[in-house]
């Protein structure tokens, strides 16, 4: 195989993050804040809503061959935001700023790989048709910024893969999207309060996640499998879940008990109470705005915070690409116990204790 230098945009973010511990030394992480760390690959600081500093950074991409593209513009209300046309204006404007310099100056680049996501199919608007598949349930009518980035990414010369993860959980701090810090700081917060651990969302929906980790080896994959070229999959774990059904696997990670459900939004957990985790614990997260980002906002809106109704299910079809080539699965509830033990292992999350549970197994 000819050599490889993977550029990853948005390698900061959650599936950039997972794409960068997937390619280690050859890549080059593109983001303006350093990832936590490079795992032997070389970051570069570009705003990529500065046509002007991607074109002066392009002189530096000569060897790049492969894109992974996962930078993401997020507005401040983040699930309005998602109709939002600046917001729209703004993703379309970034990749067209990145890779049309990347094509210039790396005549080797031989593949990029968009990220898109479920709103693909109108989740964020409309009951989804169950299962939704590539190439039938899209939503074109809903005006969305993943039509503006494909119908560019089309009209180029380079191959392409499109993947559509659903909920991913991984490695990232101060995100948009990332569960593990949102319900963390919900776990210590009610742990403080001297309770167990009470479901704090509204009624059930039938969902899917992906593992980071996952993901990018679908990544990896995608990048050079010739069943993945000039194509769109869907990524998944492989499993369906409900948030109720998942809650005491999540609930013995932090080491709580689960208890009945209290609706509760997570957007009311202050600065404060998570300072007093922090100090009580000595942990090295940092403040609870730049720990969490927006997954407060995300975390209300996939539990289905104030809904009373059982939702329509949110399924999509992953036969495309196990049938294409790619076939790994993991169990959702292994997936969330491993990600709250990365962050506990880091300190950036404390161990509340030991579950009732775990001390019955143990014994």
């Amino acid at each position: 195989m000819s050599a490889k230098t993977v550029l990853i945009a948005g390698a900061s973010g959650l599936v950039g993050y997972a794409a960068l511990k997937q390619f280690g030394g050859q890549a080059i992480a593109l983001s303006r804040r350093a990832p936590a760390a490079l795992h032997g690959a070389r970051h570069m600081a570009v705003d990529l809503m500065d046509s002007a500093a991607c074109r002066e950074a392009a002189g530096s991409w000569r060897e790049v061959t492969h894109l992974v593209y996962a930078a993401l513009y997020e507005r401040p209300n983040l699930v309005d935001g998602w109709r939002d046309e600046e917001q729209i204006r703004i993703n379309d404007l970034m990749l067209r700023n990145l890779l049309a310099p990347l094509m210039a100056a790396a005549p080797g680049l031989r593949h990029v790989t968009l990220l898109q996501g479920t709103k693909a199919y109108g989740v964020h608007v409309r009951p989804m048709k169950v299962p939704a598949r590539e190439g039938r349930s899209e939503m074109r009518e809903q005006p969305n910024f993943y039509w503006a980035q494909e119908d560019y990414l089309r009209s180029l010369s380079v191959p392409w893969t499109i993947l559509r993860p659903v909920l991913i959980v991984g490695e990232a701090i101060g995100g948009a999207m990332n569960l593990i810090p949102a319900l963390g700081v919900y776990a210590a917060a009610m742990r403080e309060r001297g309770v167990g651990l009470p479901y704090p969302g509204g009624a059930a929906r039938v969902g899917q996640a992906v593992d980071a980790d996952l993901l990018a080896r679908a990544i990896a994959w995608a990048g050079e499998a010739a069943a993945a070229r000039n194509e769109t999959f869907n990524v998944t774990n492989g499993d369906v879940f409900v948030w109720e059904n998942v809650w005491p696997a999540i609930a013995e990670a932090v080491g709580m008990q689960p208890c009945e459900a209290v609706p509760f939004s997570l957007r009311d957990i202050g600065e404060a109470a998570w300072d007093a985790v922090r100090a009580r614990h000595g942990l090295a997260a940092p403040g609870l705005r730049d720990f969490v980002g927006l997954s407060m906002e995300y975390a209300d809106y996939q539990m289905r915070h104030g809904q009373t109704e059982p939702g329509p299910s949110s399924i999509v079809s992953t036969i495309k690409i196990q049938q294409a080539g790619f076939t790994e699965a993991m169990d959702t509830e292994a997936m969330f116990r491993k990600w709250f033990r990365v962050f506990q292992d880091q300190g950036l999350l404390p161990r509340l204790g030991t579950s009732r549970q775990s001390r019955t197994q143990s014994t």
